[in-house]
């Protein structure tokens, strides 16, 4: 179970803004502890170490098991790094929105799970619909299949009510593309 707290704009990442969602987040959940608890964007009102630091207590006291951040370039992860271990990184990135190929890079480099957010939300032109077709597959699952392969931490996953749509997603696991293919979407 994952979950994000500090949305919104400046203000949000203040350490006691954090602990009253982390504690609202766990209530709201009905659990004792989160799997994995973002920072979902760097306060710009507030240093981003201090936000950690009040994620990072609550990490100690085992109410937190893994933390991430969203929407941050290297540099803010090496600064999160110094305050508490860094386990996933979730920025946007697609076959459309590349500006976080330095980042999904980096995590690959540190061994952190890189979570692309809006995986699908891109278009692949021409060169989508002739690799889908010899596939036998959707392009959705060709642009997830991409995502798999670009990084071997990348963790591309959509969200979806529908059970016919997660298994499609899954499927996209199995999808092979040849070097070839995966140049054309490059």
């Amino acid at each position: 179970m994952a979950t994000k707290g500090g949305f919104g704009g400046a203000g949000r990442g203040r350490p006691e803004v954090l602990s009253a969602e982390i504690e609202q987040s766990l209530r709201a959940l009905r659990t004792e502890s989160i799997y994995l608890y973002y920072l979902h964007r760097v306060d710009p009102e507030t240093p981003l170490e201090e936000s950690l630091a009040a994620i990072k207590e609550y990490r100690d006291r085992g109410k937190i098991r893994h933390v991430g951040i969203s929407n941050v370039d290297i540099d803010q992860i090496e600064r999160a790094r110094r305050v508490v271990p860094i386990t996933a990184v979730q920025n946007h990135y697609n076959l459309s929105e590349r500006t976080s190929e330095e980042v999904v890079d980096y995590c690959a480099g540190e061994n952190i799970v890189f979570v692309p957010y809006y995986p699908l939300r891109a278009e692949g032109g021409r060169a989508i619909a002739w690799i889908a077709e010899r596939h036998g597959a959707t392009p959705q699952q060709i642009t997830l299949a991409w995502l798999l392969r670009r990084s071997p931490v990348m963790l591309p996953i959509p969200g979806t009510l529908s059970p016919a749509h997660l298994k499609e997603n899954v499927a996209a696991a199995k999808i092979e593309l040849t070097d070839a293919e995966f140049q054309a979407l490059r």
